[in-house]
């Protein structure tokens, strides 16, 4: 990293003032907690300088590393994640749960006795621990209406190696068939995709990635999907023979939940430390052969993680429902 230019990470501080200073307030729709917006912003990141994992708080890297192998192998069941301490997504199929419970239809379980039987009951795990049509199974096995299942990010590995100059090597998880009104009732995914699709291009030698989330939590979200999705282009360009470049990272509604405030106000107090470099196995050939043992963090130095709270967003509620299908 040049150390007369202006540390990258300043890119994310940056953003965080300006929804400080500049946002908007709103709602959760689903919560009713308060959060400050703007809409419409962009920062980029130089893989050739160092791998941004932010250092102006500890990044949870275990975190980073499960879920994006939870994401690339196509799964949509939290057992893999609970079976390796990452509880990210513990929230949403207890939600779910919960609900079911209140429809007095299984028995009332707290948070911490449902993500035990997560992981000492399988059977309790393959019914109530899966996330249908969750960012792993929309990569690798997105449901067509025939019955076979697509894998687009295979599709985009062959067209990288294959036909580099296209520029269509695009993967989307929005599906208007299970989201909000647009899915048929009682079929509605109950938990948000906010990270809904990504772009690969090849210029020269490099691969670049470009991220579109729709919807962005930017003290606790963002920092976990800046190094899943830089690492995710690190792993593609590896696997079809490029040298990693850019991970552009483009928001729609950026927002800090206003209980995040004063952790926001501690971050920006502090400096910004080199980056850190990650390293690929060279044995790894294709995406079922990669698994995270094969990734290797270097040189990763920040400053102490700073807690907040996690709003569990989004979400749709069958009464707030007007039907958009048409017959």
């Amino acid at each position: 990293m040049d150390k007369n230019k202006k540390h990258p990470e300043y890119q994310y501080l940056d953003l965080l003032k300006d929804i400080m200073e500049n946002g908007v307030e709103k709602k959760d729709h689903n919560t009713g907690n308060s959060l400050t917006s703007v809409f419409g912003r962009q920062i980029r990141f130089d893989l050739s300088e160092g791998f941004p994992l932010l250092t102006t708080k500890k990044v949870y890297w275990n975190g980073v590393l499960h879920e994006l192998y939870w994401f690339l192998s196509g799964q949509s069941n939290i057992k893999y994640l609970v079976d390796n301490k990452v509880h990210i997504w513990d929230d949403y199929p207890y939600k779910i749960y919960k609900k079911k419970t209140e429809e007095k239809k299984l028995p009332d379980l707290t948070q911490e006795e449902f993500i035990e039987k997560i992981k000492t009951d399988d059977d309790f795990a393959k019914k109530h621990g899966e996330l249908p049509f969750i960012y792993g199974q929309q990569w690798r096995r997105w449901p067509a209406k025939e019955g076979r299942e697509i894998d687009q990010l295979a599709w985009i590995v062959d067209t990288i190696k294959n036909f580099p100059d296209r520029k269509h090597t695009v993967l989307s998880v929005w599906n208007p068939e299970h989201l909000y009104a647009m899915a048929l009732p009682g079929e509605a995914l109950s938990f948000p995709l906010c990270h809904i699709f990504f772009h690969f291009n090849v210029s020269g030698d490099k691969l670049s990635c470009q991220l579109y989330q729709r919807s962005a939590d930017m003290f606790l979200g963002v920092p976990f999907n800046i190094g899943s999705y830089a690492l995710l282009t690190v792993i593609i360009a590896h696997l079809t023979g490029y040298k990693p470049g850019d991970f552009v990272h483009t928001f729609g509604d950026a927002h800090i939940y206003n209980d995040h405030f004063e952790q926001v106000k501690e971050q920006l107090s502090r400096e910004p430390k080199p980056f850190p470099n990650i390293t690929i196995d060279p044995s790894v050939k294709d995406l079922d052969s990669f698994k995270p043992e094969h990734v290797k963090l270097e040189n990763y130095d920040s400053h102490p993680t700073i807690k907040g709270k996690l709003t569990v967003a989004g979400g749709f509620d069958e009464k707030d429902r007007k039907s958009c299908n048409k017959t």
